[in-house]
């Protein structure tokens, strides 16, 4: 059954912590996210990208290592004052650094490609669960939704592909840098020969190596110990961005209303409320980004200088030439890099970490909001008989999401031809029986008989128009059939749209460019258009005049005479369109409906 219901709900704020970066559960979580990508539809496609990506990467690494050589034989050529050598390593570098130029190019393109329809596959499932599974609409019913779903699908999923594909690559390449390059200073850095008192001489091969991977251990230590708090901040300061953007997006929808009522004063509030709390936040990471800096700052300075203080000794002696020192400076530098990649990278992690926590938290509410349709039992199911064109609601309880019964366990049952009416105070759950009747209200126990193949429309107080041609809005939600531009025209002109009947191909936001009144009579004329076999009206002529609203209920009756009305209303010159009433009364007891018969003159 279709709705056009919407829910404006404002994002709540929850408090969500971030996940030990290095534990297993974590790391599972990570891998969930992922694998689905390489083995979709995408998979073959993917592969080859990675495959490409991943030769080009370790072809420059390969590259590195020539540099490398090239760099020895170099600068032995200036020590020794060889130009023959000279010019030939010239040429030689420009070869090396055309091929270093061509393969960097791709090996970024090929990387942006493969990001790009990572992410374009990551936004097309999210949103399909979202949508899918009806989560957008039950998170929102939810005392503890997840905040801004918009910003996770729209940031947070692109900040996902990039980050995990760059990070992974930066490893790769780390690694493999670290091997390629590990041999070469580990055979140039020779023995050190040390005098240790109580132990004597000792003789440590290789000892350039294990200066790197001292350094970088260090390092790396140092930098998780100062850096792990931009993790929480990252993930806090999404929220808040995505918190002040909605507060945004909420005053340029509703600017007629908030200027009607004078509200700028309290808008801005409310923006500068959230807007500070961004500000405070970013204080809070740039303070911790500050810190981080002036560790990795220094790090990295000091370790340009370092190869140089240990290579000196042995190149003053006459151990080493030029060349030699500048290999080993070189290598030593490449290890040392791959061995600081956590430090280099500790940033780009934290805002990776956030990224992922707001995804996993984001899918874990998509599958639970996916379980709930599965768990509660209001269920909705078609006749068994074929011929049986009733709508019944068998022992339905109906239930907010915190638990709280709205109505204990009822029967009623809507023939076809019988059009009813339902009132009752105000907050009764008259709306939230609609909802159930709709079928996208799970919570309660029960069971909605509904009859096989009934087009059945839903039409709320507020219809919604979707952002787009006017020809679109007015065939939501299921596209236009058979009817051609004078068919719509005339629906607009039967409900007084004449003065729109020449834009339906114009595009525009007409939920904010349409006033109440004229969005309610749209909402006539689709219904016209769709001509249900059931039309469910939850105070549709609200914003209209009692003269405007018997008209188009005659409309209504007057053209869709095979369909069955069913309306919530607060009016009672409403109940004289309808034979049957459903008058909720509140109780010692509880809620109960009575179901009363109209006089035949008032149907």
């Amino acid at each position: 059954m279709s709705s056009t219901m919407t829910s404006s709900r404002p994002p709540r704020a929850r408090v969500e912590l971030p996940l030990d970066l290095g534990s297993h559960h974590f790391l599972v979580r990570v891998w969930k996210l992922t694998r689905p990508f390489w083995f979709s539809e995408e998979r073959w496609a993917a592969r080859g990208l990675l495959a490409a990506v991943v030769t080009l990467s370790l072809l420059l690494v390969y590259l590195q290592v020539l540099f490398n050589f090239w760099g020895n034989q170099f600068y032995n050529s200036l020590q020794e004052r060889q130009e023959e050598d000279f010019w030939a390593l010239i040429t030689y570098f420009g070869f090396l650094a055309a091929c270093h130029i061509g393969v960097a190019v791709y090996a970024n393109y090929l990387q942006s490609l493969l990001k790009l329809r990572w992410r374009r596959w990551l936004t097309e499932v999210y949103v399909g669960e979202w949508l899918g599974t009806r989560a957008f609409y039950l998170l929102e019913q939810q005392p503890q939704g997840t905040d801004n779903p918009d910003q996770r699908i729209a940031a947070d999923l692109n900040a996902f592909a990039n980050q995990t594909l760059s990070l992974s690559l930066a490893f790769l390449n780390a690694g493999v840098s670290l091997v390629s390059f590990l041999g070469i200073l580990w055979t140039l850095s020779g023995t050190l020969e040390l005098s240790v008192p109580l132990l004597g001489p000792i003789a440590i091969p290789g000892y350039m190596v294990w200066f790197a991977i001292v350094y970088a251990g260090l390092g790396t230590w140092f930098a998780h110990a100062i850096g792990r708090p931009l993790i929480g901040l990252n993930f806090e300061q999404e929220r808040r961005e995505a918190d002040f953007r909605y507060g945004l997006v909420r005053v340029r929808e509703n600017a007629e209303s908030i200027a009607v009522y004078g509200g700028e004063a309290q808008e801005r509030v409310g923006l500068h409320q959230r807007f500070t709390a961004v500000v405070q936040n970013a204080l809070n990471l740039m303070i911790g980004t500050k810190r981080l800096q002036w560790f990795t700052t220094g790090y990295g300075q000091f370790a340009i200088v370092f190869p140089y203080l240990v290579t000196a000794p042995r190149y003053f002696r006459g151990d080493f030439r030029l060349g030699d020192v500048m290999q080993t400076a070189s290598a030593f530098g490449k290890v040392q890099e791959s061995l600081s990649i956590v430090v280099d990278a500790y940033a780009s992690i934290a805002s990776w970490k956030a990224s992922v926590d707001r995804l996993t938290t984001f899918h874990e509410a998509i599958a639970a909001a996916a379980a709930i349709e599965r768990r509660e039992h209001i269920r909705c199911e078609t006749h068994p008989q074929a011929d049986d064109a009733t709508l019944a609601l068998d022992e339905v309880s109906i239930s907010l999401p915190d638990g709280l019964t709205l109505l204990p366990a009822t029967n009623l049952r809507l023939e076809p031809g019988r059009h009813t009416v339902i009132t009752g105070p105000s907050g009764i759950g008259k709306s939230t029986l609609f909802r159930v009747l709709c079928g996208i209200w799970p919570w309660g126990d029960g069971r909605v008989r509904q009859p096989a193949g009934a087009r059945v429309l839903f039409l709320p107080q507020r219809p919604y128009l979707p952002i787009g041609t006017l020809r679109d809005a007015l065939a939501y939600p299921f596209g236009t059939g058979q009817a051609t531009d004078n068919d719509l025209r005339e629906l607009l002109h039967a409900c007084h749209l004449g003065n729109y009947a020449g834009r339906l191909g114009e595009s525009d936001n007409w939920g904010r460019r349409m006033s109440p009144g004229e969005q309610q009579r749209l909402g006539f004329a689709r219904a016209l258009l769709h001509q249900p076999d059931w039309l469910f009206l939850d105070e549709a002529t609200s914003a209209l005049d009692s003269a405007m609203e018997a008209e188009l209920y005659e409309l209504v009756f007057a053209r869709l005479t095979h369909s069955t009305v069913v309306s919530i209303a607060h009016r009672e010159q409403v109940a004289r369109h309808h034979s049957q009433q459903w008058r909720f009364v509140p109780g010692t007891t509880g809620t109960h409906v009575e179901v009363l018969p109209l006089a035949p003159s008032a149907a």
